[in-house]
């Protein structure tokens, strides 16, 4: 192989391409088209955001005889797949969503304002200038393979594309500054999507109550608001709410105190959820405090009240299990309501 060439290609550009059939999408050793009407829209939403979208690598080679280009799509054929149906429409056509619009829409329902942009909108394409097909086979097997072991959250990330995604990601990103400041995930935990999986745990018990933790409930969740999340907005509402409120307060009452802890933070947060009225900003971090000097006080356990013994013992076994969830939401709604 010669060499690879990077260059921004204008997605009228690829249409052009595909009209005059000069790109082949179907090379032998590509997978069949295999992408879910989710995984589409995700990704149109991802160019009307204006947020990265992976390289397409092509191989460019010329046609002697017909004196003509020869572009075949080595990496990204799902994408341009899906760029092509939604503009093209058809009986593929889907919906997607769109910043300046509440509900998704499809290509016929943007403005021509809008219209203009997506098709002007530039893509990285890396074409393999001179590359032979021993070339191509090897680096399509380097762009497909996976350099480290995903965790669950990643692999969910990878399976699903859908509005229940979305809504997950956007809501950890904005709340990065919480994560960070009051020292409740580290930038390691940040970047394997641990607090994504935490949004995710909050919205499930925002929606069906406290429960275990369960992968399989967070799968199925992910999966039955793949298509259409109905309570995105009531449920972006109650967390603005919440998140507000946490922001409002001395950052010390949860970064210095066992609310820093992920576990308590969850109890904290569905705690402050289910109120009518959220208590005072003094009171919340009065009691914050509080609970953390009852917690960490000099005191055996055969001592202690029974009900700040078994919060104890919830706050340091079995977090996640719902007789400690419970136990902790049990304790902690009692002093919040003094």
């Amino acid at each position: 192989m010669d060499r690879v060439d990077y260059q921004p290609l204008a997605i009228q550009d690829l249409l052009n391409l595909s009209k005059r059939k000069e790109l082949d999408l179907n090379p032998w050793y590509q997978r069949r088209a295999v992408w879910n009407r989710p995984q589409k829209s995700y990704l149109i939403n991802t160019i009307f955001e204006q947020k990265p979208v992976p390289t397409i690598y092509i191989r460019h080679s010329i046609n002697i005889e017909d004196e003509r280009s020869i572009k075949e799509v080595v990496d990204g054929q799902q994408r341009i797949r899906s760029i092509l149906e939604y503009i093209e429409g058809g009986e593929n056509a889907f919906a997607a969503r769109h910043p300046e619009h509440k509900v998704a829409v499809k290509y016929t329902e943007l403005t021509v304002a809008q219209k203009e942009k997506l098709r002007m909108t530039s893509l990285s394409v890396g074409y393999l200038m001179g590359a032979t097909e021993s070339d191509v086979i090897d680096i399509f097997g380097r762009l497909n393979s996976i350099s480290k072991t995903l965790n669950l959250q990643e692999k969910r990330n990878a399976r699903f594309s859908g509005a229940f995604k979305q809504f997950c990601l956007k809501q950890g990103s904005l709340r990065l500054p919480i994560w960070r400041d009051l020292g409740i995930f580290s930038a390691t935990d940040i970047s394997r999507m641990t607090e994504i999986q935490f949004t995710s745990e909050l919205a499930l018990a925002m929606i069906d109550g406290l429960n275990d933790f369960s992968t399989t409930r967070l799968d199925n969740i992910y999966k039955k608001y793949d298509e259409d999340f109905a309570d995105e907005a009531a449920i972006t509402q109650r967390m603005e709410r919440v998140f507000s409120r946490i922001a409002e307060i001395d950052r010390s009452a949860i970064k210095d105190t066992i609310f820093s802890r992920s576990p308590l933070f969850y109890s904290l947060f569905l705690i402050l959820d289910s109120f009518t009225k959220l208590p005072s900003k003094t009171h919340l971090v009065e009691t914050l405090y509080a609970i953390d000097d009852s917690f960490n006080a000099d005191i055996p356990m055969a001592e202690r009240e029974q009900d700040e013994a078994e919060f104890v013992v919830a706050c340091n076994s079995s977090t996640q299990r719902i007789k400690s969830r419970k136990t902790r939401d049990t304790y902690i709604r009692k002093r919040l309501a003094r």
